[in-house]
C-alpha cells in the first residue's frame, strides 16, 4: 500500500532560494507528520491561478513569500485578526470551509528576538525600515511587545504615514522619511525592505543605530546580507539576519496545519551549518 502524502508548497518570485521545502521536511520527520513540501514559482499575477490549481489537485495549504502576501490577502476566504489589520498573508489552509489566510511573520520574528536571543523588546526604540508586506505582517506582534516608540521609515514617507496610521491603535508608532531620521537614535533597526535582493541598504544616517543597539534584517542568505554588514560596520552588538525568523515563522504554519509545534532550535542549527 502507498501512502499518500499531504501536499504543502510555498509560492514565490523568485523561489529558488527558499529554505522553507528543507524547513517543513524536517519539522515532518521529527513529529512524525506525513507531508511532501515544494517550492513553486509563480509570475507575477498569476498568484491566484496558481493558488487554485495547488488546491484543485489536492493541496492542504501554503506558505507565500515575495511579492504575493497582499495577493494571497485577497485571495482568503477567512481571515485571521492579525492577517486582517497586516493586509498581508503569509499562510493558506485550505479546507471544507473556505480558504483561511494568517500572518505568522509577526510571531516568528518576535520569537527568534526574545526567545532565540534572547533580546527584549519592551521598551526599546525601534526602527523599521519599509512600508510594504514584510513591514505589515511584523507591525502588530512588534507592538504588542510594548517597545518605548516604533518608527516606520520609508522612502515614500505618505506610505508609511498610512501604515503607522493603521496600527496607531495598537501601541507607539510614528512614521517619517529615511531623510527625516537625521539626528535620532534607535536601540533596534529592523529591515523590512526589499533593498537586499540588490545586495543594497536603505539610506541611513550613519549615527542612527544607539549604543548598544542591534540590527535585524528580515532577509537571510548564505552569506552576510548588505543589511547585516551595514550593522557590523557600525557598531552594532548583534547584526543578524532572518534565518530564525524564517523557520519560528515556519513552525507557526506547520501548527496551523498539522496542530503540533515542532521543536525550532534543531532546524536552525541545522541550517546554519549548511
Amino acid at each position: 500500500m502507498i501512502l499518500q502524502l499531504d501536499q504543502y508548497a510555498v509560492m514565490g518570485h523568485p523561489i529558488a532560494h527558499s529554505q522553507s521545502p528543507r524547513i517543513h521536511t524536517l519539522f515532518a520527520t521529527q513529529t512524525g507528520q506525513n507531508l511532501e513540501y515544494r517550492a513553486i514559482l509563480v509570475e507575477p499575477g498569476d498568484f491566484a491561478a496558481a493558488a487554485r490549481t495547488f488546491h484543485a489537485a489536492g493541496g492542504k495549504g501554503l506558505n507565500v513569500t515575495v511579492p504575493f502576501k497582499q495577493d494571497a490577502w485577497v485571495f482568503a476566504d477567512i481571515l485571521s485578526a492579525r492577517a486582517e489589520r497586516a493586509g498581508a498573508v503569509n499562510t493558506l489552509i485550505f479546507g471544507p470551509g473556505g480558504v483561511r489566510g494568517d500572518n505568522t511573520d509577526g510571531p516568528g520574528l518576535v520569537r527568534d528576538l526574545t526567545v532565540n536571543h534572547r533580546y527584549p523588546l519592551a521598551e526599546k526604540r525601534i526602527l523599521l525600515l519599509g512600508a510594504g508586506g514584510a513591514a505589515r505582517g511584523v507591525l502588530q506582534s512588534l507592538l504588542a511587545e510594548q517597545p518605548a516608540q516604533l518608527v516606520i521609515a520609508n522612502r515614500t514617507a505618505d506610505k508609511a504615514l498610512g501604515l503607522a496610521l493603521r496600527f496607531s491603535g495598537l501601541g507607539r508608532v510614528s512614521a517619517c522619511g529615511f531623510s527625516e531620521l537625521a539626528g535620532r537614535r534607535f536601540d533596534l533597526i529592523i529591515n523590512a525592505t526589499a533593498a537586499g535582493l540588490d545586495d543594497a541598504v536603505p539610506p541611513l544616517p550613519d549615527d542612527v543605530l544607539a549604543a548598544e543597539g542591534w540590527c535585524y534584517d528580515l532577509m537571510y542568505g548564505r552569506e552576510p546580507t548588505a543589511f547585516v554588514r551595514w550593522g557590523r560596520a557600525h557598531g552594532a552588538v548583534q547584526s543578524l539576519d532572518g534565518l530564525g525568523m524564517l523557520v519560528e515563522q515556519a513552525a507557526g504554519s506547520f501548527h496551523l496545519w498539522r496542530g503540533v509545534w515542532p521543536e525550532t532550535g534543531p532546524v536552525i542549527a541545522a541550517l546554519r551549518e549548511g
